[in-house]
């Protein structure tokens, strides 16, 4: 059995993703590290929203809640409340995480809430037809964009280390290896995590932007990536062309949601 396959549940496959799309590599590699760190059935929850990567969870055996567009982490914040001995992990997608849930990924951060947020992020709204997301690219081509994306790109790092997360990384589908260490990081902490995975959907942002050839867009992937070291020593023109990569935060040791609230539970049954 590869490692990781027994967390998958087999009367739900194969999966409804396109050839060549990448979320199944992510899913794989977050099945792989659950399965290295010795966890069971029994210890994590997947939370998901809408989307193509949202159905990620669907295909495992873990206890799982596919919920409303958006709507993942105040689900994943609610079920911590109660069963704070889970393992929450959510997987989600750009626009379902950063444009109508957006608002609960700022506050679940600024609350260090014990969840793993996962963000497959094709760039585009591969389920619902090809629309621009939030995170896709100025001048990058959607259906609702056909000359053209005009508007500011969302950076999930630079949002995410404002609100007070203890643990942020971006990588991409291609790296496999970065993405295993970060998840293994970002599972195995307390508080709120994001991991930003760069993921290819060749069907339509693909197509649409020239590249309909999932191996073509892994080697776009490899030079748009640039390790953080890197990306520093570019010019200000010249980081406009690459996206950097690493650990972005991971020494916060700020305590987490629940723990303050065990704190204030203590006080409260002391008076």
């Amino acid at each position: 059995m590869i490692k990781g396959e027994k967390f998958l549940n087999p009367d739900r496959l194969p999966t409804i993703w396109c050839p060549g799309c990448g979320n199944g590599i992510v899913l794989h590699a977050a099945m792989e590290t659950l399965e290295e760190m010795g966890c069971t059935k029994k210890d994590v929850v997947c939370i998901s929203g809408i989307g193509c990567s949202s159905r990620s969870g669907t295909y495992t055996q873990f206890d799982q809640v596919h919920t409303l567009h958006g709507r993942a982490i105040p689900f994943a914040t609610a079920i911590k409340l109660a069963r704070p001995d889970k393992k929450i992990v959510v997987f989600t997608g750009d626009g379902d995480a950063s444009a109508i849930g957006g608002n609960h990924l700022i506050h679940a951060a600024r609350r260090n809430i014990d969840i793993t947020v996962v963000v497959f992020n094709n760039s585009i709204y591969g389920m619902t037809g090809g629309q621009v997301s939030p995170l896709t690219g100025p001048n990058k081509k959607g259906t609702t964009a056909r000359f053209g994306n005009f508007e500011n790109q969302f950076d999930f790092v630079k949002l995410c280390i404002g609100t007070g997360a203890t643990y942020i990384a971006r990588t991409g589908s291609y790296f496999y290896r970065n993405m295993k260490k970060y998840m293994t990081k970002g599972f195995s902490r307390k508080g709120f995590s994001l991991i930003e995975i760069i993921t290819q959907c060749p069907v339509y942002y693909g197509r649409l932007n020239g590249t309909p050839d999932a191996y073509k867009m892994m080697m776009q992937q490899k030079e748009l990536l640039l390790a953080q070291s890197k990306y520093d020593a570019l010019s200000e023109e010249e980081k406009a062309s690459f996206l950097p990569m690493g650990e972005f935060i991971e020494d916060n040791q700020q305590l987490s949601y629940i723990e303050k609230r065990e704190q204030l539970l203590k006080k409260v049954r002391e008076s």
